[in-house]
């Protein structure tokens, strides 16, 4: 796999798990500086990471943060933000 490939591919994964944490949080009627206070981050962080045109890497702490905040396992955090995709390609392939 050429590099380059894997970093779109994670490009992507960030801006998914991204827009998955702005979902969940505005499910849970959180603003993004409730999210930030607590999960221990500056609104600013929240801001960059839920924003779809940028890629925003954050550390692994920071995740289990995220989660924890939002109360969801980190585990269905990431498949949120996954899961769209695959029912778009299920989908796909049904109709074919």
């Amino acid at each position: 796999m050429k590099p380059e490939s894997s970093e779109f591919k994670n490009r992507d994964r960030f801006i998914q798990l991204g827009i998955a944490i702005s979902t969940l949080r505005k499910m849970r009627g959180l603003s993004q500086e409730q999210l930030a206070e607590k999960a221990n981050v500056s609104r600013s962080h929240i801001s960059s990471i839920e924003a779809p045109g940028i890629v925003r890497p954050f550390s692994l702490e920071v995740f289990f943060n995220i989660a924890d905040a939002l109360e969801i396992d980190p585990a269905d955090l990431i498949n949120a933000s996954v899961f769209p995709d695959k029912v778009l390609h299920n989908r796909q392939k049904s109709q074919q």
